[in-house]
């Protein structure tokens, strides 16, 4: 990666950035406020925009900048997991998968995806593909942006543990899908699919770390621990309460058509 390709991912991730911490502060406030946001003035090229925007882009927009041109520092980390982490969340508010079906192929060709980028990709090219990437060696930068980091607080050897969006969002569409599910179905926490996802991915990331310290701090594929939890608890759990083939299918629950009760009601 050369050092204009990685200035030129910071810019698009800092737009990026901006944009969906605006969208999740924003969703907050109208959510507790519910009028906050009705009010509006038009602006020119732009049309009209609410004043509450108005009053939140700002602060969003010098967090980002700030966080660009300060981002070698050692707090510098807070900033990229905010901007990263309202990223996510947007994109699993806007993307959502249909069935359980969509979302076996997916995380299945995910899991093969990660596994070949860390571990073959070494045999083939003498280095691990993926770890090149998210470390941003022979770079001169300190990796790509869109990946959380967090301080090793007990490595006297110091340095960041990094997990990328795929590990969080992949799994995430899936979890996001079990949580729509539930609300559809009207299930409980402990009936539901949603808490049991949810323990399996954390599961998976804690078998995760646990595999990285016993590979000697070696990059380790998350999704290959992470998939099989959260995707195998989804099956088994969907197989034993009968509900794989709506779950695989049609990915919510079967209702009554509205028109056939209205008809039963009129005739009674």
């Amino acid at each position: 990666m050369s050092y204009w390709f990685v200035e030129l991912l910071v810019v698009v991730f800092c737009i990026g950035g901006v944009e969906n911490v605006m969208d999740c502060v924003l969703s907050s406030v109208c959510r507790w406020f519910q009028r906050a946001g009705d009010s509006y003035i038009k602006v020119p090229f732009l049309g009209p925009i609410s004043y509450l925007t108005l009053a939140v882009s700002p602060f969003c927009i010098v967090f980002a900048v700030l966080w660009a041109v300060y981002r070698e520092r050692s707090l510098a980390w807070i900033g990229q997991d905010v901007l990263g982490i309202a990223l996510i969340i947007t994109v699993l508010q806007i993307v959502h998968v249909p069935n359980l079906k969509v979302g076996t192929v997916l995380l299945s060709c995910a899991f093969l995806y990660d596994i070949f980028w860390v571990f073959v990709s070494k045999k083939l090219f003498h280095e691990s593909v993926m770890i090149v990437v998210a470390r941003g060696d022979k770079s001169g930068e300190d990796g790509i942006p869109m990946l959380l980091k967090i301080p090793r607080m007990f490595d006297p050897w110091g340095g960041y543990s990094i997990i990328g969006f795929g590990d969080i969002l992949l799994p995430g569409l899936l979890i996001a899908f079990a949580l729509r599910y539930d609300w559809l179905a009207n299930k409980t926490l402990r009936t539901g699919y949603f808490i049991w996802a949810m323990v399996a991915y954390g599961l998976g990331l804690l078998i995760t770390y646990v595999a990285l310290n016993l590979m000697d701090g070696h990059g380790q594929p998350a999704l290959l621990y992470i998939v099989p939890f959260t995707l195998g608890t989804m099956l088994t759990l969907a197989r034993k309460r009968d509900d794989l083939w709506i779950l695989w299918t049609k990915g919510e629950p079967e209702r009554a058509c509205p028109h056939h009760v209205r008809l039963e009601q009129c005739s009674e």
